[in-house]
């Protein structure tokens, strides 16, 4: 290199340099990301307005409102200049899911010969495929469906199964309806019938078999026949064969009960009404300059539940503002910030669909990754994360489950966030997204404000979650969904840097 002489002076030349040097440290200091523009309550409520408009109708996949919805989540990560990842290389894979609703039936139930009759009509079936027949199909009670150690203990293969749907006397992780059922299902069970109280469980479960839930049938556990009956129809079945219910249901209650032969046959004959149609992850990447390092992911459910009021309601759709309109567009910021600049890793953005039928999207994602799910070094969920305040600690759904709890809490606290150490939060880990990926091996964390104050969450869980009253108004707190939307961008420009996290994974 030529050295230049200056025809300055050298007081000249000295304030010259000194100034050069003064701006070019201004700009770097500037530029970097603590004095980046922080994301505003403004930026995410305008997002979070058009997702929980009443004109996308509650979001529901298979509808008119997933459309607009996914249509407006490739907009924004286009136009912040994040590229379509999905397997065909454009913005949405394909998510088969299945419907079933009630169609026309006939039964007949028989004890020794002959034709019993039952006083109530109050049944529900519901079969696997379009049509099941079936004749002569012997009958047993199971009590709560397993023993006390969680097991089977009824001999149910290739038979119809009356099982209570209160259950006592049972593991915590057996008491839901559908884990009883998968458990009597892997046993064999041809049909499950459950039997409700009228006074108290049978609407709530009547209503679930008829409200068509969405499914993956890629991952179904289900009996060629399910359905309910109340106990009154229940009583009047056992009684005209012989039986005496309050007898059965004392044996019920014996921990290590094995359930008993009713001595009926039934006769079904069953149509279901089923619909297949293919809903739409959300898939987008910035594409990282080291190739083989391996790659972070967002991931987001996109649905919410839809017209869920019935006709007559003042206000039928469920607009699903804080879950989780308010973490797609924590995402659409996120996506905005960090395409800005390369990094060393790929990035991964995954709006997921029919997370509220049971992590749907996110199991399909598991099941058909569009990347090798061990070359994701962390997945981020976010999700309903309006909640708490700015402020507010940061607290980790899946503290424990990785070995990344203190990076993530020191790129917090660099940010002066304060950290909720304990474990409290873990109780949600199996109700969001994230739980598809972690048993799969994938380090999967939820992040943020809204999961250190269960208080406060369950206000909301008891409230407005799930009703038409989960809408934008001025009173929602977008103070604390800012500042988290700030801290996931950090987290991203940390772990998209192969500098400042060597991964174990991806062959580093």
């Amino acid at each position: 290199m030529r050295w230049v002489t200056s025809c300055l002076s050298p007081e000249r030349t000295i304030m010259r340099l000194v100034h050069s040097a003064i701006l070019v440290g201004l700009v770097g200091f500037l530029a970097s990301p603590v004095l980046s523009k922080a994301v505003t309550e403004a930026d995410l409520r305008a997002h979070i307005a058009i997702l929980a408009s009443d004109d996308f109708e509650g979001r529901k996949p298979g509808t008119a409102g997933e459309a607009k919805t996914v249509k407006y989540i490739a907009e924004q990560w286009a136009k912040a200049g994040v590229k379509p990842a999905a397997a065909d290389g454009g913005w949405f894979e394909p998510v088969p899911l299945i419907q079933r609703g009630q169609g026309s039936f006939d039964y007949s139930f028989n004890a020794n010969g002959r034709k019993l009759r039952v006083g109530s009509d109050d049944i529900v079936l519901i079969g696997k495929q379009a049509e099941y027949v079936r004749g002569n199909l012997p009958m047993v009670f199971a009590g709560m469906g397993v023993k006390s150690d969680g097991t089977v203990g009824a001999d149910v293969a290739g038979k119809a199964v009356l099982v209570l749907f209160d259950a006592e006397n049972v593991p915590d992780k057996m008491k839901s309806p559908r884990a009883r059922r998968e458990a009597l299902v892997a046993a064999g069970a041809e049909a499950i019938i459950f039997v409700g109280d009228s006074k108290g469980s049978w609407p709530s479960l009547r209503r679930l078999l008829l409200s068509r839930p969405i499914a993956l049938e890629s991952r179904e556990t289900r009996a060629s026949l399910e359905g309910a009956v109340t106990s009154e129809f229940a009583v009047g079945l056992v009684t005209a064969a012989g039986q005496d219910w309050d007898t059965l249901r004392a044996h019920a209650k014996q921990a290590d009960y094995a359930g008993e032969s009713l001595g009926i046959d039934a006769d079904f004959n069953v149509k279901t009404d089923i619909y297949r149609f293919n809903s739409s992850n959300v898939i987008g990447k910035i594409p990282g300059r080291k190739k083989n390092s391996g790659a972070l992911m967002y991931m987001g459910h996109w649905d919410h539940l839809g017209i869920c009021a019935p006709e007559g309601a003042p206000d039928r759709i469920c607009n699903g503002a804080v879950d989780n309109a308010s973490g797609i567009a924590v995402m659409n910021e996120v996506a905005k910030a960090l395409a800005k600049k390369k990094h060393d890793r790929d990035i991964y953005f995954v709006a997921t669909t029919a997370e509220e039928s049971g992590l749907l999207g996110a199991y399909a994602f598991a099941q058909k990754p569009v990347l090798p799910l061990d070359q994701i070094i962390l997945s981020l969920n976010v999700d309903t994360i309006a909640i708490a305040s700015r402020g507010s600690k940061v607290a980790i759904i899946g503290r424990g489950t990785t070995p990344l709890d203190a990076e993530v809490e020191a790129v917090a606290k660099k940010m002066g966030r304060m950290i909720e150490s304990s474990t409290n939060a873990n109780a949600f880990i199996q109700r969001q997204d994230g739980w598809a990926l972690t048993q799969k091996g994938v380090p999967a964390l939820m992040v943020g404000g809204s999961f250190a104050d269960l208080d406060l969450l369950q206000k909301f869980l008891g409230s407005d979650y799930h009703g038409p009253n989960d809408e934008l108004t001025d009173a929602t707190e977008l103070r604390g969904a800012a500042e988290d939307t700030d801290l996931h961008i950090a987290l991203g420009r940390y772990f998209a840097d192969t500098r400042k996290y060597k991964s174990k994974k991806a062959g580093e």
